[in-house]
């Protein structure tokens, strides 16, 4: 539900910058001031990050989710109440910030209460409820088009409130994290929740496994120094600085593919760049994000099969290849055959969506979580998906711009940019697919071998049966554990 929010966040503007009765109420800004209009609210995004990283360990995650829903709420009472542009600027940052906190909390808490063989399918099920958010405001802005006068922008934007609501009721049943209550000296209600989630006793295999994998993290990390912010940007044994640059680097390459020219402007850009009537640009608009819920679900379903890295690479030659027909298409502009070459380039724009939700949408909400150690968890999330808001501000304060200027042109620059993240992730970015995230940390701990070697290494011998998988693990780990209680040996806490 968090991340229906944040996709209905995402999409509600999309509709209402054509809007003539908005257009009136904010004095009809130029195209640069419109952009700054609707990215203002990345910017706020950003900041929520920025808190986040301040406070996120502080208040744990459930807390850190109700704190996020007030500034929500707040942001689009303002919105939906605007006479200008002053007060719209200001409401559009409030609601950043709570989008801000919400995206670098929720799945970090997903990540942390999942099973590694599920992990991946679980985080990535959140991009998925991103694209149905932005679907439902990108069809609800279509109806009120037909209406006229404030309602028709007003209302969108003060339903956001609903799913606020429903955040917050709905977090009452959640537990704490696990890994979060370890990591602050909470270990017995850690314990409890590990049980509650797994519906197991203490004594239990998985449980005890479970546990006895967090306290190794939490020994292999705290042996390396504290955990404050200097550590974060210094090269210590588990390599947390390197981490957090490839979880800043994973989500630099989710939004600055060309994403948010389509989620943000498409309407505009069909009735720009195509030349379509601003009813056929609308609808369009609707069915186009219809393909990014269709996309997206290949990763929810089979993520943990495909793994991380390779839909990463092939989904950004997809994108690649339709921004470059795109642009061709639309380079034939004042010609003979310009009718025809632009109609068929809209075809162009749903492969784009289609591919982006089957691949590079989900693949960074997960990926940024469980590539960070787990006393850099809170911190290094937020540092990452802070990278997410800043390029995501960067593109659509540009796009009026791009879309008003270069025209074909501008779709040059993302096609550019998603080939070139082809051999970075290839080379950069080591596989985490059914590593549980103790694991992911071994993969740091050995100098002069590079990470995704050793996950290779890691999948080859689990294909060879030399190695057991996180399943095995578990039932393995556990009996041993068992045997050592029932020996005498005892289970450490953390107090």
């Amino acid at each position: 539900m968090a991340f229906i929010l944040f996709g209905y966040d995402q999409g509600v503007f999309s509709g209402i910058v054509g809007n003539q009765d908005f257009l009136d109420t904010v004095n009809h800004p130029s195209p640069g001031k419109l952009g700054i209009i609707v990215s203002i609210y990345n910017l706020g995004c950003l900041t929520g990050c920025i808190v986040n990283f301040l406070v996120g360990e502080t208040l744990g995650r459930r807390r850190a989710m109700w704190f996020a829903m007030v500034w929500v709420i707040v942001g689009a009472a303002l919105q939906a109440s605007s006479y200008g542009q002053a007060q719209i600027f200001v409401g559009r940052f409030v609601t950043g910030i709570g989008t801000g906190i919400d995206t670098s909390t929720v799945p970090m808490y997903q990540a942390e209460l999942s099973q590694a063989h599920q992990r991946g399918r679980l985080v990535c099920s959140e991009a998925l409820f991103v694209g149905v958010g932005i679907v439902t405001a990108y069809w609800f802005d279509y109806g009120m088009n037909f209406t006229s006068g404030p309602i028709a922008w007003r209302l969108p934007i003060a339903c956001q409130v609903i799913f606020t609501f429903v955040v917050i009721f709905l977090v009452f049943g959640l537990p704490e994290s696990p890994r979060h209550l370890y990591n602050t000296g909470r270990g017995e209600e850690g314990l409890q929740v590990l049980c509650d989630v797994y519906d197991k006793q203490p004594d239990d295999p998985q449980i005890l496994k479970e546990q006895d994998d967090i306290l190794k993290a939490i020994k292999l990390e705290g042996s390396v120094g504290s955990s404050g912010w200097k550590r974060l940007f210094q090269k210590d044994e588990i390599q947390t600085r390197k981490r957090i640059a490839l979880a800043y680097g994973m989500q630099f390459m989710n939004q600055m593919g060309g994403i948010n020219l389509v989620v943000y402007f498409i309407p505009t850009v069909l009735q720009d760049n195509v030349g379509l009537t601003r009813n056929l640009s609308l609808l369009l608009g609707g069915v186009i994000n219809i393909m990014f819920i269709i996309g997206s679900f290949v990763p929810a379903f089979l993520v943990d099969r495909i793994g991380r890295r390779q839909p990463m690479m092939w989904g950004s030659l997809g994108l690649g290849i339709s921004m470059m027909l795109i642009s061709i298409l639309l380079s034939f502009q004042g010609s003979s055959v310009q009718k025809s070459t632009s109609s068929a380039s809209v075809a162009f724009f749903f492969t784009y969506m289609l591919i982006f939700g089957a691949s590079v949408n989900c693949i960074p909400w997960c990926y940024v979580p469980e590539i960070l150690p787990l006393h850099a968890r809170a911190k290094g999330t937020a540092i990452g998906i802070s990278s997410n808001w800043t390029w995501n501000f960067f593109v659509v304060m540009i796009t009026p711009t791009l879309i008003a200027n270069l025209k074909w042109k501008g779709y040059l620059i993302f096609m550019c940019l998603n080939f070139a993240f082809i051999p970075l992730v290839y080379f950069c970015y080591p596989e985490t697919a059914n590593l549980t995230l103790e694991e992911i940390d071994h993969l740091y701990t050995e100098p002069g071998r590079q990470a995704r070697h050793i996950a290779r290494d890691i999948r080859k011998e689990r294909k060879m049966g030399l190695r057991p998988t996180p399943q095995q693990l578990e039932a393995s780990r556990g009996t041993e554990l068992v045997d050592e209680k029932g020996s005498g040996g005892s289970i450490e806490h953390v107090d």
